[in-house]
């Protein structure tokens, strides 16, 4: 059966990718299809297509992991291809095998190779009979505690449990001792079940001070297969990546051949086709333990294409239309160096906790050679609790490390985010650390360095305070008097007669409030710039006026200023007394406790899931549960009371 004319392009995800694939598509003269849920019905993504279905629903269960839905949306747009971006149905077999039956083209690859790589277990046993070394773990078909309780004796304590079908560090939980495991192999099922439909789960040793090296291999119909180089994603948090850089630092010519290799083997012994990553663990003495292969494009491709030339896209959606691959191993060339950071709507002083909210502010860095960002969002735009909390990735190039590592620094600096939290400020401290620098990378890299990449919340200083009080000020629109503007009275600019000028205002920032006496000359705000000299030296911050707040870039961090409210204060106060409430918009999950129980220090109370991540709410200490104010499947907002828990 030949397949159809391709002229229209649906693209089964959302957020970055969509837009990332979309861009490409349209630079191939193709139509685009975007499908969104409720929520994301005025979404970028959704935006930007040149068509767009609605699927309904908010949550991803009933959206865009709806097959039949996904289906209907490309023939009513007369689409004759499916794009599935990354996670949610990427590694879906069932999917793949559901597009084809529909007589529509699958831009990943097929079903028969994700039901053989796609499964972590799978490719194991996969790799393990070519050969190829693999990391001590259980990869069976029983999922009883008891069976990963006698896995994890025998490999030994740390282990790693993961979900067979997973990615991105959902369904992944480090268990330390026994008495961890019950509880962090429920939780991990049901982040599994919850983000893939599959809570198939896999139990591995967990190594010390390994580094996260992959292959990015490509296949077309043909037989042919090759690697395009490789990438380090050794830093992570959650067991989550967070930087990406390729080539690998300090990995010899003769270890990406043989790495590159086993990855080709393994590909064509499925008869792959399409764009994958083949995952390892590099130790310090070079040797190298295979992990998992995921059948589909990487979140970090763009640093691939930016030492390559290529846009895998591209070559995607040509291989599937049956091109042969454009180039030969021996063609494919290593042009200087990519680093990428992944931006996330998240708070790295809580543990990471995502954030949602509204992007008050939100500027990009500005454009130029050797600078990429891949986005999902605009000013404008909210983010809520239903999806991954990634709101991008800034990539940049240059001819050696160094240079590439200092222009993403600069890029850092330029980006602005104000209205909610984000991690801007702790990728710069890790780009700009001395280790990074030195490419002393490894997946332990954030915990070794934590008191100085997630430094403890201190005191606002007197200078901030100061600084924020003028452009607060300077920056609200004047209020003159119609009736005499001319009068020395007629602006609030703290003018005093005989006096130097004063003015006062009560500031909130931070969780902190300060009265400020605000006296002239003092910083000016030129522009954006609040411009502050000291001792004949000028220093510049960012100061950009939302409707009701300023936002001040200081150090690394943007802060939100706004006007102290003593009402907003009071109530919250009452709100939150005397119970435990949400950290976040979410769902309730389980409910682990009932009134009048007693429960000690640290015991789980309730399990809020949040942009695909579960979130434990524990007793700060020991007591009786007084009342409980939410039940399972209950959507609840960030501040809400959950439960209350008396002495």
């Amino acid at each position: 059966m030949s397949s159809p004319v391709l002229n229209t392009v649906l693209v089964a995800n959302r957020g970055e990718i969509a837009c990332r694939v979309m861009r490409t598509a349209k630079a191939m003269g193709l139509t685009t299809v975007a499908v969104h849920s409720a929520t994301d019905r005025d979404a970028r993504h959704s935006r930007e297509a040149d068509i767009r279905v609605d699927l309904g629903g908010s949550k991803a269960a009933d959206s865009y992991l709806q097959i039949d839905k996904l289906i209907a949306a490309a023939k009513a747009s007369g689409a004759q291809a499916i794009h599935p971006g990354y996670g949610f149905l990427s590694e879906n077999a069932g999917f793949a095998r559901a597009i084809e039956a529909a007589g529509l083209i699958f831009l990943g690859p097929p079903a028969s190779a994700i039901d053989a790589m796609g499964s972590k277990s799978a490719a194991k046993a996969l790799m393990e009979t070519a050969g190829v070394p693999l990391v001590p773990g259980y990869h069976g078909e029983a999922q009883d505690l008891e069976t990963f309780r006698q896995a994890a004796e025998r490999i030994g304590y740390p282990v790693l449990l993961k979900a067979t079908a997973g990615g991105g560090g959902k369904g992944m939980k480090v268990v330390e001792d026994v008495s961890q495991l019950a509880e962090a192999l429920a939780s991990a099922q049901r982040e599994a079940l919850s983000s893939f439909g599959n809570a198939q789960m896999l139990v591995e040793k967990y190594l010390i001070k390994p580094r996260h090296v992959e292959i990015q291999v490509f296949a077309d119909q043909h037989g042919h297969c090759l690697y395009l180089n490789e990438r380090d994603c050794s830093i992570q948090r959650r067991h989550q990546k967070v930087v990406e850089e390729a080539p690998a630092p300090g990995l010899s010519p003769e270890q990406r051949k043989a790495m590159g290799s086993a990855a080709v083997r393994a590909a064509q012994a499925i008869g792959y086709v399409g764009a994958g990553t083949v995952e390892f663990l590099l130790d310090a003495r070079g040797e190298f333990f295979f992990m998992e292969m995921n059948t589909r494009l990487q979140v970090e491709h763009p640093v691939t294409e930016a030492i390559t030339g290529l846009d895998l896209v591209a070559w995607q959606i040509r291989v599937a239309q049956g091109e042969p691959l454009p180039m030969t191993q021996e063609q494919v060339p290593l042009l200087g160096h990519a680093i990428e950071v992944r931006l996330y709507a998240e708070d790295p002083s809580n543990d990471f906790l995502p954030a949602t909210g509204h992007l008050a502010l939100y500027r990009e860095s500005s454009p130029g050679p050797g600078r990429r960002v891949d986005s999902g969002v605009e000013q404008g735009d909210s983010v809520s609790p239903f999806y991954d909390p990634m709101l991008g990735k800034l990539i940049a190039w240059g001819e050696d490390r160094e240079q590439a590592r200092l222009r993403l620094l600069s890029m850092l600096d330029e980006f602005a985010i104000g209205g909610l939290k984000t991690n801007l400020g702790f990728l710069r401290r890790i780009i700009g650390h001395p280790a990074f620098a030195a490419a002393e990378l490894d997946t332990g890299f954030i915990p070794r360095y934590q008191d100085e990449l997630l430094p403890a919340a201190s005191e606002l200083s007197d200078e901030f305070w100061q600084a924020a009080g003028h452009g607060f000020m300077q920056s609200r629109a004047a209020k003159v008097r119609e009736d005499d503007p001319g009068s020395a009275w007629a602006t609030s600019n703290g003018f005093r007669s005989g006096l130097p000028a004063e003015t006062s205002l009560h500031l909130s920032c931070n969780g902190q409030d300060r009265l400020v006496m605000l006296q002239t000359p003092g910083p000016q705000l030129r522009g954006e710039q609040l411009v502050i000299e000291q001792n004949g030296v000028r220093h510049s911050h960012l100061a950009v006026r939302g409707q009701d707040a300023l936002f001040l870039r200081w150090g690394d961090e943007m802060y939100s200023i706004t006007l102290f409210d003593p009402i907003a204060v009071v109530e919250a106060n009452q709100s939150h007394q005397g119970g435990l409430t949400a950290p976040m918009n979410g769902s309730i999950v389980r409910v682990l406790v009932e009134v009048g129980q007693m429960v000690e220090a640290g015991a789980q109370l309730v399990v809020l899931e949040a942009m695909k991540m579960e979130h434990s709410i524990r007793a700060p200490h020991a007591g009786v549960v007084k009342a409980l104010y939410c039940q399972e499947g209950e959507m609840v907002a960030e501040g809400s009371a959950l439960v209350e828990l008396a002495d």
